[in-house]
C-alpha cells in the first residue's frame, strides 16, 4: 500500500491547482465592481486613467457638455456605457492598410 503525504506528486499537483484557483478568485475579487441595474459606474479617477487625461481635462469636458456625468453632493461618477459611446463617437477608422 502506498503512503500518501505532502511530497506525493498527486498531492503536489492538487495543491498547485488549488493555489492557481485561489489566485484567480483573488484577482476577480480585487477587480470586481458591482453593477446597478446592469450598468457599471466609474469614478473620476477611473475615467481619468482609462482615457489617459487629467482630472482637469475631465472637468473641462463636463463643463462643455462633451461627457455625460452624474453628480451627487460633489461626488462625480460616469456610466461605463456613456464612456464607451463617447469613444465610439470619436473613433476614426483607418483608411490605409
Amino acid at each position: 500500500m502506498e503512503l500518501i503525504n505532502k511530497d506525493t506528486p498527486q498531492v503536489q499537483e492538487f495543491i498547485s491547482s488549488l493555489d492557481s484557483m485561489l489566485k484567480g478568485i483573488e484577482s476577480i475579487v480585487k477587480h470586481y465592481k458591482p453593477h446597478l441595474n446592469g450598468e457599471r459606474f466609474l469614478s473620476n479617477n477611473e475615467v481619468s486613467k482609462k482615457l489617459n487625461v487629467s482630472l482637469r481635462t475631465l472637468q473641462e469636458w463636463r463643463d462643455t457638455g462633451l461627457i455625460p456625468f452624474i453628480q451627487i453632493k460633489g461626488k462625480i461618477i460616469y456610466r461605463q456605457s456613456d464612456i464607451d459611446k463617447l469613444l465610439q463617437k470619436h473613433y476614426f477608422e483607418s483608411w490605409k492598410e
